[in-house]
């Protein structure tokens, strides 16, 4: 994978120029797309800025995402050809910072369940995830060194953990979703791939204007609860051994390790997730479901269909049960710093015939907290399978540095 950090500590040395850090991608877009299916349309003269942190770094926008030098199709015929006249608010980040938006990545339609073409570039005969699928793929096939995603139940973390990408979901709304289409406005949030969390964290810096999210030289050591989150059911071998290797990991190089058991009300909220997105997803794509039915993807129309029955005195009740919820949570971060839990069920599904579960995803999503997706190890059949690092509400700095802490003491394991 390409590295941001490693391309920007030789642009600031002046051993690289941002036209030719720009080219790699380039390269190794063109000599891999064809095979992994990584993008929906992409530049391949695109040339790079000449200043900001981010010059030379080529991004991956997930194509529900609007874009004024390439079409916004969200992964459905209903918008094939669209062209918005502004960019989102988060490419306008971008480009602010310098990077070179070098194309729009695949997404299921409107970010929903429906499988693109895009393959697994660890394992061709393997899903990449969902929805975001495009912007894992190419980040862990060494595409681009950054991509942009978003996530509403596990569409960031979830294909991160099947492609061996580092990846955040930061807090709810530290990146704007303006210019982005919605599914579900209280869950959607923008979140980013790259290769390490040190990358990450300087793509997320950068965007924002936020130096406190870049990595300190010296990592605190913290204080770490172990999620099983059995209320979401048992993952696979891979996956339990995973948790349980990088909880081991981070125990041998210092940190403070211990199972940590949630009250009720937040396995609840894992349960209300559904009703709460889907609820909110009625309204949000209601033109698309009531002006252009046949047109919809089957699995979206078919979660549609199911739950257009939902009544607003339910959404309001899950509403308040995530409200709870986060109250309690909240409280669980006086106890430890980060929380360490499972990213995906375990590697990536064979076949395209699903992006994965998002089970392990969805609850974190709901309480709107940081999470870093940190790869973990490489099961059965070169399936990357990694562990999500959390921290309270607004902590995204937190959560990075120990999100790199458990990176570090795997590599050294």
């Amino acid at each position: 994978m390409i590295s941001i950090a490693d391309l920007q500590r030789r642009i600031d040395a002046g051993d690289l120029s941002a036209d030719a850090a720009l080219a790699q991608s380039l390269e190794a877009t063109n000599a891999q797309e064809k095979t992994i299916g990584a993008f929906v349309c992409h530049d391949s003269n695109a040339r790079a800025q000449t200043a900001g942190p981010l010059r030379g770094i080529a991004v991956g926008i997930k194509d529900i995402m609007d874009t004024t030098d390439f079409p916004t199709e969200m992964g459905s015929p209903i918008y094939r050809g669209y062209r918005s006249r502004g960019d989102a608010a988060v490419v306008m980040l971008l480009k602010q910072a310098g990077a070179t938006i070098v194309g729009k990545t695949t997404t299921t339609a409107f970010a929903s369940s429906d499988p693109t073409p895009t393959l697994n570039p660890h394992n061709h005969g393997h899903t990449p995830g969902g929805s975001s699928s495009g912007s894992a793929a190419a980040v862990g096939a060494g595409m681009i060194p950054l991509a942009l995603g978003t996530q509403t139940g596990g569409s960031v973390i979830r294909p991160a953990s099947f492609c061996g990408t580092a990846a955040i979901k930061p807090s709810y709304r530290l990146l704007p979703t303006v210019g982005v289409k919605c599914y579900s406005w209280t869950l959607d949030t923008v979140g980013l791939f790259a290769s390490g969390v040190d990358d990450v964290a300087r793509g997320l810096a950068a965007m924002t204007g936020r130096p406190e999210l870049l990595l300190p030289s010296d990592l605190p050591t913290p204080r770490i609860g172990v999620v099983t989150q059995d209320f979401a059911d048992a993952p696979e071998a891979a996956g339990a051994e995973a948790l349980q290797m990088a909880a081991k990991a981070a125990e041998r190089a210092g940190a403070a390790v211990r199972t940590l058991h949630v009250p009720e009300i937040i396995a609840e909220a894992w349960r209300i997730h559904p009703v709460v997105q889907e609820f909110e997803a009625h309204q949000a794509l209601a033109w698309e479901y009531r002006e252009n039915y046949d047109a919809l993807a089957p699995n979206l129309r078919g979660r549609l269909d199911e739950s257009k029955g939902e009544t607003p005195a339910a959404y309001d009740a899950a509403i308040a049960v995530a409200s709870r919820a986060r109250h309690a949570l909240a409280k669980l971060f006086d106890e430890v710093d980060v929380i360490l839990t499972l990213s995906a069920p375990g590697g990536a599904p064979k076949g395209l015939g699903s992006t994965g579960d998002p089970r392990y995803n969805r609850l974190w999503t709901l309480m709107g907290v940081p999470c870093v997706n940190v790869p973990t190890l490489i099961a059965e059949g070169n399936l990357p399978v990694g562990v999500t690092v959390i921290a309270r509400y607004g902590a995204d700095a937190q959560a990075l540095a120990a999100a790199r802490f458990v990176e570090q003491a795997l590599n050294h394991g």
